[in-house]
Order: structure tokens, then sequence, then C-alpha cells
């Protein structure tokens, strides 16, 4: 916001949902005595619902051109409540699936998204707060005095969007971190699974080994006994093994 001479200009940052993404523009306003100019660019809703709720309003166009200020403010601010709404919808959904099957990589890139999206966000509503606390502290030609508690109502609700943001913020940090620390332990499972059944196969394995090194002493060559009872050693071994492993959760 800056000031020449009488006439104020103000920078206003707009967000609008455009089929369900956020896309940003900008409104310039040039307030002076006895007029207001709005220049919209990029993403913004019209501003004939603004002219149509003052036209509904008597007593507030009786403060002039403050009130137009105002109705603009309060417009752009109330777009910004769909946004978080829809925001946290899908928060909600991220924070339901944290313990599901999704793929951990999808979920770390939509919660980086949702982060991305709120940081652009608080680029848009943290300029209106300082805005409304100049207009509200100091007193300008174009502006009267009568309009402050209309521009405190602004202000809080862009202090609303701004904790909700911050809120929002707090909320995918910990749905991030959950990910990761599921995705490790998910990983430690598979590992704990593996070592598992490759302690087991080891055991045959080893037999076999041993008996594969040599031919003279094999037992079943003077005891008809002897590959039956190979057979049932690896199999007590291997039963004990995955009984001992079940016992720890490993398995």
């Amino acid at each position: 916001m800056d000031l020449y001479d009488n006439v104020l200009f103000i920078v206003l940052r707009t967000a609008q949902l455009v089929e369900k993404e956020v896309r940003y523009g900008e409104t310039h306003l040039i307030d002076g005595k006895g007029f207001v100019v709005s220049i919209r660019h990029g993403a913004s809703a019209s501003y004939a619902e603004v002219r149509r709720r003052c036209e509904r309003s008597p007593e507030l166009l009786r403060l002039g051109e403050s009130a137009i200020m105002y109705a603009i403010l309060d417009f752009v601010g109330d777009h910004y409540f769909p946004i978080i709404d829809k925001i946290t919808e899908e928060l909600g959904v991220i924070e339901n699936q944290i313990f599901s099957v999704l793929p951990a990589r999808e979920k770390i890139e939509r919660i980086y998204r949702l982060r991305a999206g709120l940081l652009d966000m608080r680029h848009a509503v943290s300029p209106m707060i300082e805005i409304c606390n100049q207009l509200r502290r100091h007193d300008f030609a174009a502006r009267s005095s009568a309009i402050r508690p209309y521009l405190r109502d602004v202000h809080d609700h862009v202090l609303l969007v701004d904790e909700a943001i911050l809120d929002l913020r707090e909320r995918l940090t910990a749905a991030f971190e959950a990910s990761l620390l599921l995705s490790a332990a998910r990983q430690n499972d598979i590992v704990k699974k593996l070592g598992s059944w490759a302690a087991i196969l080891a055991v045959p394995a080893a037999i076999a080994g041993i008996y594969g090194m040599n031919f003279k002493y094999m037992p079943e060559l003077e005891w008809s006994f002897g590959y039956p009872a190979a057979l049932l050693l690896m199999l007590a071994i291997c039963a004990s093994l995955y009984y001992l492993f079940g016992r720890i959760a490993w398995l």
C-alpha cells in the first residue's frame, strides 16, 4: 500500500479455485476523494457482486469511497476460505490414508504439493493483514474514520485464514513425519522377514553343502537311515528357527 498525495494505491493478491486448482492474481485499487478504481490481473472473481452488495446497503454507501474499498477487501478475503476448505478436505483424506497401503512416494508427493500450495496461499494472505493494519491505524484523506469497525472485521477474517494456514502446515508436517516413520517401519519388517527366511534356508544349504564336499564318508552309504535322518535334522532345525522367529514377531 502506498500513498500518493491524497490517493491510496493498494495491491491485493487474489486467489480463486478453478477446476480444483488454485490460481492467483492481483487487484490494484486506486482510492481517492470521490472515486475508487479497481484493476484486475489474473485469476479473480468479478466485482459485480461487490457493487450489488453495496447498492443493497445504503448505510454502508454513506461512508463513500471507503465503503467501496472495504467491500472489495472483504470480497477478496472471503474468497480465501473456499481454498482453505479445499486444502483441509484433501489433508483429511491424506490423514485417513496414512495407515493404508498407499505407496509412501505418492503420499509424500501429495503432502509436498499441499505444503507448496499453502506457502503460495500465505504469500497472498500475509500482505493483506498488513494492509488492514495500516488502514486501521492511520488517517488517510480518502478514508472515513467510520470505516474502522468494518476494516476490523476484514482483518479478523484474514487473520483466521492465516491461522488456518499455519495449522494446516503443522498438520501436514505431522502427516509427513508419520508417513516417513511408517515407511521405515514397513521396510524394517520386510528386512526382518527376509533375514528370518535367509537364516532358515541357510540350514539345509549348509548341511547339503557339507555333503557335497565329500562322498566317502556319507552316512547313507553304510547306514540305510542316514539320508532320512539328515532330512529330519534339516526339518527340525528349520522348524525350530521358524518357531523362534515367530515368537519374536519377525515372521
